[in-house]
């Protein structure tokens, strides 16, 4: 009896544009479930981050004119791996179906009863145009569009570009895939009536904050970018729509735009900080020095949270500790009432809101938030906890300057390590890239550990380079303590030690350089 035939399905999915937040949520979805991704070459790496780490990620890309692999390659690596049973995503920069070789591929895969799927991308025929302040249509002005590929040579006799109709089209032409060919471009469709003083534009990198833009009219548009040295990938936009640009123009204001920044918090907790800064304009690195670990045993806090309610009080310096603190109540079968007699504390808007999500009151939090600050409010309030009790579920590295002062003022302090923080493993090559690719303007600095972690991951000879070209924004006090421990003096200190209270500073350093 013949074995069934494991295929599942392969999706044709459209990564967007390059800016993070305009991918689709059921790309984002396919993403996360993929047991593999074939992927072309996007402007945005970050986009991989939302993928499973289980799963197998192979670059099958094109970047300028070089090939990773032919496209027959590309079509039998996708039935190779859907016929072993995976789930595969085919990710393409924008759109699959615009200029994206996606019919081709639907059609190989229909061909050979393979099940597929296409999930359509936001295009950079409107997403980097609409991120330079161009409408593709304004009424008065364009009624008509049209998307051509600037990749064929405008002089081949057998052109499949009728450049006579282009060239009397009065709305908006956008040609891909044009940059190198720009003069061909312009020549041709001035050669077929269009008029020199038409405006023109190209936008480089559309959608992300690399993005360039440079406008003029096709008698100039050639010269001036020669001139702003504009590489591919880049669009090339045609029609009266350009003029629309000194008005919308937009995404260039926002207070970060251009200023790239690394983030060295652990990857779950790098979300809002990511979010955040690239809603300002800013370019975000993901480079995790700092990762949490289930401790070797859970024996220790178990004991403490089925003694519950014993405690006076339970302290939390971070969200990891209220988490881990829900999660082993829940695989005990506890719940929140088992600590019946326990006041709660925290440092922190974030241990604030993490608290509350357990369904009870905070009593205490600081208003400066750090370990001196609590310590000091904390004294004022309650001056005697003798013979208290408290619990205090912290990482492995947690500072002991709070448990041994809330002892010296009477309480009985069970200090039990409810997590483990680790440096993670990055290759040489891995940061390497970073440091080659990007010019990095700031690096942010959320704890003690991220600034040791991330000092330890440059061999000796590299080190002192790095420190002469790091500017360093800190969360607060300790954390900049740390890095002039290292030498470096921190350009951002947040004066509120939280990560909006970080936002804020950094946005606030670059508002005062405008």
């Amino acid at each position: 009896m013949n074995k069934p035939e494991k295929t599942k399905k392969v999706y044709l999915v459209g990564a967007g544009p390059g800016n993070t937040f305009l991918i689709t949520v059921r790309a984002q979805n396919l993403l996360k479930q993929a047991d593999v991704i074939i992927y072309d070459y996007l402007a945005n790496d970050i986009l991989l981050e939302l993928t499973s780490p289980a799963a197998e990620k192979i670059y099958a890309g094109k970047h300028c004119g070089k090939h990773t692999m032919e496209q027959d390659a590309i079509n039998n690596l996708m039935l190779e791996k859907v016929r072993q049973g995976k789930q595969v995503v085919r990710l393409k920069g924008g759109d699959p179906f615009v200029f994206g070789r996606g019919g081709e591929e639907a059609e190989f895969l229909h061909d050979n009863g393979i099940p597929y799927e296409i999930v359509p991308g936001v295009t950079s025929a409107t997403a980097a145009l609409a991120y330079a302040g161009i409408p593709l249509t304004q009424r008065g002005l364009a009624s008509t569009a049209a998307i051509i590929t600037g990749h064929e040579n405008p002089f081949k006799e057998d052109s499949g570009i009728n450049w006579s109709a282009l060239a009397q089209l009065s709305g908006t032409l956008v040609f891909f895939m044009g940059v190198r060919r720009l003069p061909d471009i312009v020549n041709r469709l001035l050669q077929h009536g269009k008029a020199k003083d038409t405006p023109a534009a190209l936008i480089r990198l559309g959608t992300t904050p690399r993005q360039q833009t440079v406008t003029g009219t096709l008698e100039n548009i050639t010269e001036r970018v020669k001139e702003a040295q504009i590489a591919p990938p880049a669009l090339i936009v045609v029609g009266e729509v350009v003029k629309m640009r000194k008005k919308l123009k937009w995404y260039e204001f926002l207070p970060l735009f251009g200023k790239s920044i690394l983030i060295t918090r652990s990857a779950h907790q790098a979300a809002q900080l990511s979010e955040e800064l690239s809603i300002l304009g800013a370019e975000v690195i993901h480079l995790p020095t700092i990762e949490i670990r289930p401790p070797e045993s859970f024996t220790e806090l178990d004991e403490c949270l089925q003694r519950g309610n014993e405690f006076d009080w339970v302290l939390f310096t971070s969200v990891n500790g209220v988490r881990v603190f829900a999660e082993r109540m829940k695989e005990l079968d506890l719940d929140i009432r088992h600590f019946n007699k326990a006041k709660f504390a925290g440092i922190g808007s974030a241990s604030r809101k993490a608290i509350r999500s357990l369904g009870v009151r905070v009593d205490f939090v600081p208003e400066k938030f750090s370990s001196d600050g609590f310590i000091k409010e904390f004294q004022e309030r309650y001056p005697d906890l003798h013979d208290k009790k408290v619990l205090f579920p912290a990482s492995n590295i947690s500072l002991s300057v709070i448990p041994e002062k809330l002892r010296e003022l009477g309480a009985e302090v069970d200090l039990v390590t409810a997590y483990e923080t680790a440096a993670p493993e990055h290759s040489p090559d891995e940061i390497t890239k970073i440091f080659d690719k990007h010019e990095v303007n700031l690096v942010t600095f959320t704890s003690s550990s991220t600034v040791e972690n991330f000092f330890a991951l440059f061999p000796e000879h590299d080190l002192q380079n790095i420190k002469r070209k790091l500017n360093a924004a800190s969360i607060g006090p300790m954390t900049s303590k740390t890095l002039r421990n290292h030498g470096i003096k921190p350009l951002i200190e947040a004066e509120v030690h939280t990560i909006p209270g970080l936002i804020e500073a950094i946005a606030a350093y670059y508002k005062s350089k405008e």
